[in-house]
């Protein structure tokens, strides 16, 4: 098992330079925790400041180690010429493994914003990374459904290899990413039973292309308090306010043992990697966590 972190990327803040260095702190404090990955999200055309991953990802991987590291991208948000460039660039910074995680985005305001027909967000998805992966082996792209691209190729190319996991949770989504991706990310929202169903067809997939994925991720949103009674108040004013619909289970809060507990029962489901993110949005709070996060590796002996 693995423990990565998502670095959360939207703060309501006045001075926009306070929300960056949050960021930059919290992932001073993942390296400190000696966490396995480091990763930060996409939004775009957001009400509230929401720092955008590549220029923040370059940031921050000057407070990192030589430990796997990457982003988020909506793809049909961005022209994959443009994206490949900044991921191969990316990968030159990045020591070690660049994930790159990937999705299709549902929230129409935001596709209405940059100009994208939410109703061919799938086909754009599967167009851009199939463009992307070509531009990153050196092959000269061209593409006229989506983005009319003419004799397109990037330098310098990749560093090395674009490792690509694909968030997803419908059966053709799942399918899709077995046939197109290295590693699969399961949604934060998803109770431990919907979770195994999900894995389950994603591995069904899997095994019809012939693929064994490199990963198999889950993101949890956690707090990790001091103690049972701060743990169980947090969660409790999490679930009075619906946290982003998510069902009660998934909400995880706990001390050090349960989380460990926690994280010990995705395993053996088999996840091989579980990414965090805080749910406190108190920057003390949210550096305690990753803090006990340390602890919680102790715990399960990793």
């Amino acid at each position: 098992m693995r423990i990565g972190i998502s670095i959360s990327s939207s703060y309501r803040v006045e001075d926009p330079r306070l929300g960056a260095r949050f960021m930059i702190e919290r992932a001073r404090a993942a390296r400190q925790a000696d966490l396995d990955s480091l990763f930060v999200g996409d939004h775009h055309v957001t009400a509230s400041p929401y720092y955008q991953n590549t220029p923040m990802l370059g940031r921050l991987l000057a407070e990192w180690h030589n430990k796997p590291a990457g982003a988020l991208y909506l793809l049909p948000l961005w022209h994959p010429v443009l994206l490949a460039e900044q991921i191969a660039t990316l990968a030159a910074i990045t020591p070690g493994r660049f994930i790159m995680q990937c999705g299709l985005g549902w929230e129409p305001h935001q596709s209405a914003g940059m100009g994208v027909d939410i109703k061919k967000r799938a086909a754009m998805f599967e167009a851009s990374l199939e463009v992307m992966q070509r531009l990153w082996a050196g092959e000269t792209v061209s593409e006229s459904r989506f983005w009319n691209i003419q004799d397109a190729h990037i330098a310098p190319l990749p560093a090395q290899n674009i490792e690509v996991w694909v968030g997803s949770g419908a059966p053709a989504a799942l399918h899709r990413t077995a046939r197109m991706a290295e590693g699969w990310l399961a949604s934060p929202s998803l109770d431990r039973a919907t979770a195994a169903q999900q894995l389950n067809q994603y591995r069904q997939a899997c095994a019809e292309f012939d693929r064994k994925p490199r990963a198999i991720a889950i993101r949890r949103d956690i707090f990790i308090g001091d103690n049972h009674s701060e743990a169980q108040s947090f969660k409790q004013r999490m679930i009075a306010k619906g946290y982003r619909g998510f069902a009660e289970e998934a909400i995880l809060a706990g001390t050090v043992e349960t989380v460990a507990a926690e994280f010990t029962a995705l395993a053996e489901l088999g996840f091989t990697d579980i990414v965090v993110r805080n749910m406190a949005s108190d920057q003390g709070a949210a550096l305690a966590t990753i803090e006990r996060l340390a602890q919680v590796k102790q715990v399960l002996g990793l």
